[in-house]
């Protein structure tokens, strides 16, 4: 029989899967990055850095301290062409207090770029266009490569697969600090780029625990080059900038010691004898350069440290400059350093130094060896912190060196506060996502530290560098036969006009730039002057009654100031025995000051001028120093346009 229904429809049953208990799948490990990736990466990196520095050292035109050029530009202009030039060398230098290393590089760059352009025959305004910034755009690059050692050493710690060193990137590069001051060519900021990279070559395994890890110390060929890389960069460190041996003590205490530390010691007594051999090297190699260079500088031996410790310790001169609290690194030095990240900041030094808890990123959840490496440079960064509160005169600047390593230890809790915890990648990949966070409150404090970084480097203190601009460009208009990077034949006649002196600067001690800036020697401009009471001893009434030039012209006589010093001092009428300039520069405040001068019998009235503004530029909103308040103006005394007429 045959079925002709055809076939029978089967049942169609819904079938599950048998009940498992719930297991949260575990995330497969992190994929390893291919070597030729990360090389690829470290490259793109640095190079983005140095695009980066270098507008920003073309974003930066205000003015900020005067150590940017007389401890640093005005030497270097000196070396690139010769002591006539012009250049304002300071007490600091006619004493030897400073270490000609720093400006030489500056000095060597002025000096290739100008012969450069001579054999290219460019006009004389152009190689002045050229010069002017050109350390900054060489101090671009020093920057660049803080900020990049700072990722690396990040990297060291942290590794490479994690946010933290990214984290402490980006802190780097959006802190207002470093926009404002890493391209300035204070000794400082080399000083922070050396300390850096110094720190990241460093043998951190010096500090491992011996029972984890039985291999020797310092042994292998690698570790030792590492070790003269880090010693000879932080040996210039402390050339550059004596005090930066505190850091050195405190990491090289901790290595000893263990003070703090976890684990037992891998010191034995072939790694100590290496360690110290490669100090004695490495530190007396640097020596031996720096003293080649000051003998070559100053034309006899010197040594510099000796002589920075003698003025500023013995004779107690820092003490001249401004008497701060202890407490100002600690209430202003590194919230001024850290600013919008301070919050983090605060919180890795406390969980680096004294807590505890269960935090991803605590001391407890790292291995020995990172929990160590940071509890170091916390132990380094608070006792350099302590012993620079001990000295009177404090900078925040002094403290620039420690920026970094504040990065470092604050970066694990900007990543904890930003980002949720990684979550479960799909089974297609082993790539973990990132989630941001309070989303609100990072883009409020990004754009605070966008304005912090606007303000400062265009819109405080612009009008130091600007009122140079126009008095170099004026000089090139009114005098274009005079524009040689040579300084005039002291043996050949000069006509009036020739050896007039342009421009008198009626501001407080080194308000602005000098020769770098100014650029020709014929361009003869002076400037109130402020020599530290060199003579007089500490504590006495010579020293505590001594003014200088500065001081003398703004002390009150009644309800105003100036005219006296103007009249004995400074002015040719009335026996001052001074010369009448073409132009007066000075901050708007002492306008009145001027008027009454010029106005008054027997006073500037005498000379035969008449007092108007001819240039004046923007200086910012606020001032805490009221003689710098205002704008900054340029006077014309009138001398010069009528014996011209």
């Amino acid at each position: 029989m045959v079925d002709k229904g055809g076939p029978k429809p089967q049942k169609i049953t819904e079938t599950r899967p048998p009940s498992t208990p719930s297991i949260k799948p575990r995330p497969p490990p992190p994929r390893k990055l291919h070597p030729e990736v990360i090389a690829a990466q470290i490259k793109d990196i640095l190079s983005a850095l140095l695009v980066f520095r270098f507008i920003n050292a073309l974003c930066v035109r205000t003015f900020f301290q005067p150590d940017e050029y007389f401890q640093a530009l005005e030497p270097a202009w000196s070396m690139a062409f010769d002591s006539e030039s012009g250049a304002w060398l300071t007490w600091e230098w006619q004493h030897q207090l400073r270490s000609s290393l720093h400006p030489a590089i500056f000095g060597a760059a002025y000096k290739a770029v100008y012969t450069l352009m001579a054999w290219l025959e460019f006009y004389e305004p152009f190689r002045a266009f050229i010069l002017v910034p050109l350390p900054k755009i060489i101090q671009s690059v020093f920057a660049a490569l803080g900020d990049f050692y700072t990722w690396r050493l990040a990297t060291e710690i942290y590794g490479i697969d994690s946010n933290v060193p990214w984290a402490a990137l980006w802190m780097t590069v959006l802190n207002p600090w470093q926009w404002y001051c890493s391209t300035r060519t204070f000794s400082n900021s080399l000083e922070t780029t050396l300390t850096i990279a110094a720190l990241y070559y460093w043998p951190w395994e010096l500090l491992k625990d011996a029972k984890a890890d039985k291999t020797v110390a310092l042994q292998s060929r690698r570790g030792v080059n590492s070790l003269r890389i880090s010693l000879v960069l932080a040996a210039f460190a402390v050339i550059l900038r004596p005090t930066n041996i505190l850091v050195w003590l405190g990491i090289l205490t901790i290595t000893l010691t263990r003070f703090t530390l976890d684990g037992a010691s891998p010191l034995q007594t072939s790694t100590l004898l290496t360690l110290a051999r490669e100090v004695i090297l490495c530190g007396g190699g640097a020596l031996a350069v720096s003293a080649l260079s000051d003998r070559l500088y100053f034309g006899f031996w010197a040594f510099p440290p000796y002589k920075w410790l003698y003025f500023n310790i013995s004779q107690s001169l820092a003490v001249f400059y401004g008497r701060m609290p202890w407490h100002y690194y600690l209430v202003q030095g590194i919230p001024l350093l850290t600013t919008t990240f301070l919050p983090f900041v605060l919180i890795g030094l406390y969980k680096t130094t004294l807590s505890f808890s269960s935090s991803p990123f605590s001391p407890s959840a790292l291995s020995t060896l990172q929990s160590n490496t940071l509890r170091t440079l916390a132990f380094t960064l608070l006792t350099m912190v302590a012993a620079l509160s001990c000295i009177t005169h404090k900078e925040v600047r002094f403290l620039y060196p420690l920026l970094p390593v504040l990065h470092l230890l604050g970066a694990p809790y900007l990543v904890q506060f930003f980002t949720l915890p990684p979550t479960t990648p799909p089974a297609t990949t082993t790539k973990t996502t990132t989630t941001l966070r309070h989303k609100l409150f990072l883009a409020n404090l990004l754009s605070l530290n966008f304005l912090l970084a606007l303000y400062l480097s265009l819109l405080h203190q612009p009008a130091p560098l600007s009122v140079l601009a126009f008095l170099r460009t004026d000089f090139e208009r009114l005098h274009p036969d005079r524009l040689s990077f040579s300084a005039p034949n002291a043996t050949s006649p000069l006509d009036t006009d020739n050896n007039e002196l342009f421009a008198l600067f009626l501001t407080p001690c080194h308000s602005t730039p000098w020769r770098s800036h100014l650029v020709y020697p014929a361009l003869r401009a002076r400037a109130l002057t402020c020599e530290p009471p060199l003579a007089t001893a500490p504590g006495s009434v010579e020293r505590e009654t001594y003014m200088d030039e500065a001081d003398r012209f703004y002390a009150r006589d009644g309800e105003e100031y100036g005219r006296r010093f103007l009249a004995e001092e400074m002015w040719p009428v009335g026996g001052g025995g001074g010369e009448v300039p073409r132009y007066i520069v000075g901050f708007e405040g002492i306008e009145g000051v001027l008027e009454g001068f010029f106005g008054e019998a027997g006073g500037g009235s005498g000379m035969g001028g008449r007092l108007t503004r001819r240039w004046e530029g923007f200086n910012g909103l606020f001032n805490e120093d009221w003689r710098r308040r205002g704008r900054l103006v340029v006077w014309d005394t009138g001398v010069w346009s009528a014996k011209e007429e």
